[in-house]
């Protein structure tokens, strides 16, 4: 009984699964914000080369 208790009461101190759950986050936060500026400059990007090819057009 008392290795059963010993055991429960290191899973409860444990924390390097947190550790991962951090990571996950940190990783979706960084993915996300990649998206935003790409998104963004694929679309000022997309405008500025329709501005430049309005202006070359007869």
């Amino acid at each position: 009984m008392l290795n059963i208790k010993s055991l429960l009461t290191e899973f409860v101190k444990d924390e390097s699964g947190l550790t991962a759950v951090e990571y996950a986050v940190a990783g979706g936060l960084v993915v996300g914000g990649m998206v935003t500026a790409f998104t963004l400059l694929g679309t000022n990007a997309t405008a500025r080369i329709n501005e430049l090819a309005a202006e070359i057009a007869p």
